[in-house]
């Protein structure tokens, strides 16, 4: 059974920092691009980070390029999300898929607030 589990979400005041992970069990998720999204009340989901499956290469909404890296651990069959400098506009629910443009298994995300 294909699953994947978003974790370490939670309350922080601006200007700090979280790191978000991602599990997967059932499939090997170096096979996939993993994407992270986002979405916050009453806006679209959002495209955040995604890490490709054939060489590691990254990409960055222009909204975090600099503050959040996307990672792999293939040992640990994990994605993460190391998110810095938070502002309160990162408030959302965050979650990973596979693929980065048409994704096929979402977690089940991960709440993030930012908030003083």
């Amino acid at each position: 059974q294909v699953q994947l589990v978003e974790s370490g979400g939670g309350l922080v005041q601006p200007g700090g920092s979280l790191t978000l992970s991602c599990a997967a069990s059932g499939f090997f998720l170096n096979y996939y691009d993993i994407g992270w999204f986002r979405q916050a009340p009453g806006k679209e989901r959002e495209g955040v980070s995604c890490i490709s499956s054939s060489d590691g290469s990254t990409a960055y909404a222009d909204s975090v390029k600099g503050r959040f890296t996307i990672s792999r651990d293939n040992a640990k069959n994990t994605v993460y999300l190391q998110m810095n400098s938070l502002k309160p506009e990162d408030t959302a629910v965050y979650y990973c898929a596979t693929d980065c443009t048409i994704p096929e298994y979402w977690g089940q995300g991960t709440q993030v607030t930012v908030s003083s």
